[in-house]
């Protein structure tokens, strides 16, 4: 219940501030919008001024006399803004057969209609700014102060980049490195080139070149570099499993098994791979309490525990002005924004699984859980990187999406002459039945990898 509601929620806001964004545009430019819609399909319910309140679908002949109808609507999957004299996801072209009227989008000039057409991406963007400064403002950013790196898995993006475990990194292109957020501003974002690192390993000092396409898809995969120390913390407890009836919640952080102290995740799948049907000793962090349970690793050597490494290392909370929070708030943007399309690249050339790069109603559901459970800043900032990611994608030249009829209306102004009507309707045809194959698909891959 809590999935669908936090789903209901992020959703919402989400296509709200989408769909406003459209419907806004549309009004500055005196374009009449029939229907505001929260949701696809069939009409639940929904206001307007010649009716009122009304339950059921409207009546196909029904004229809104430039009154918009605004209406929920039975799939909660995205919404929509009907604007008069536009082939939209509607598909009503009844329109065509009469003049083009001065309150149409047809009639307007090719800046308004794009205006109008990228104005949802552009709330999307305003929300993502306004939660990241709101963020930075009130909250501040939190610094880890550390130079060092955890254990390197062989193989690894990072290995083969030349970092070994426990690395203390000095310097990157002959810039001081002071603490983690250096190391991913110097490291990861402002280079564009292989960059030298210098690094404090076994009393000496060693320099050696990194490769910037190691570099990139190492960081794309979520697994370059982390900062030390760390200790393993709990995620996701199975149900009925040997962790759950120990009491063991996500959210612990392990500190020792069997008196052997932790630093990471492979100890604790050593340890507890090694002690077959034993009970071994777990003490663990819960808040500020520290916990002592036994738990029982049957005949798989197993718990039901999904954990990962947290730093649990110093930090402080840098403070920003008015004008400094926007500022990285745009900066932060900035990042996001190239991580993305370096993920779609990496999606397109097969380097990352599709499933892996996207989530859908599922996934979504569960991340705005989980992080609203964890605060409502956790939250806000799962709502800030959705919002982007949908700006981002919207855009895209893509057939249905806002960046098709983008390139759609960009063609017509250049040629000053309006595509055919059977052209604009195969592509937006074309266009439905892909974004709702891939809407499966995702949807598929949420169910399946539950």
């Amino acid at each position: 219940m809590d999935y669908i509601i936090y789903f209901i929620i992020t959703v919402g806001i989400l296509v709200f501030v989408h769909e406003f964004g459209h419907f806004a545009a549309a009004k500055l430019c005196k374009i009449r919008v029939d229907a505001f819609a929260i949701g696809f399909g069939k009409r639940i319910c929904g206001f307007n001024k010649l009716e009122g309140f009304s339950w059921g679908d409207q009546p196909k002949d029904w004229d809104g006399q430039g009154h918009t109808d605004y209406r929920l609507c039975i799939f909660p999957l995205g919404g929509y803004v009907k604007v008069a004299g536009m082939v939209d996801e509607s598909m009503d072209t009844k329109f065509i057969a009469s003049e083009p009227q001065p309150w149409e989008f047809r009639s307007k000039p090719t800046y308004q209609k794009l205006f109008v057409i990228t104005a949802g991406v552009i709330m999307n963007l305003l929300l993502t700014v306004i939660i990241f400064w709101g963020i930075n403002f009130f909250q501040g950013k939190q610094v880890l102060k550390t130079t060092t790196i955890s254990k390197i898995e062989k193989g690894s993006f990072a290995s083969q980049a030349g970092f070994q475990s426990y690395d203390k990194i000095l310097s990157v292109n002959g810039v001081q490195i002071n603490d983690w957020d250096d190391i991913v501003e110097n490291l990861l974002v402002s280079s564009n080139t292989n960059v030298k690192v210098s690094v404090a390993r076994d009393g000496s000092e060693k320099t050696f070149e990194v490769s910037r396409k190691l570099i990139t898809e190492g960081s794309q995969k979520g697994f370059f570099l982390f900062p030390f120390p760390t200790q393993p913390i709990i995620q996701d407890v199975m149900s009925n499993s040997p962790a759950e009836d120990a009491g063991i919640k996500p959210g612990d952080v392990f500190l020792s098994i069997n008196g052997i102290a932790l630093k990471d995740r492979d100890q604790v799948v050593e340890i507890i791979s090694s002690n077959k049907e034993k009970d071994i000793e777990f003490v663990y962090l819960r808040g500020e309490d520290t916990l002592k349970t036994f738990v029982n690793t049957g005949i798989e050597g197993k718990i039901g525990i999904v954990f990962t490494d947290a730093y649990t290392g110093e930090f402080e909370y840098r403070t920003f002005g008015f004008i400094g929070a926007l500022t990285q708030s745009v900066s932060n943007i900035g990042q996001y924004t190239v991580l993305t399309f370096g993920m779609l690249k990496n999606v397109i050339t097969g380097k990352i699984a599709f499933n892996q790069a996207f989530g859908g109603p599922v996934k979504i559901a569960q991340y705005a859980a989980r992080s609203a459970d964890t605060g409502i800043s956790s939250f806000l900032f799962f709502l800030a990187m959705l919002s982007l990611s949908l700006a981002i994608i919207n855009i895209l030249p893509f057939p249905a999406l806002d960046g098709g009829h983008f390139i759609i209306i960009l063609i017509e102004g250049i040629f000053r002459k309006e595509l055919p009507l059977k052209v604009k309707i195969a592509i937006q045809n074309a266009g439905f039945v892909l974004l709702l194959a891939l809407m499966a698909f995702i949807i598929y891959s949420d169910i399946i990898s539950l």
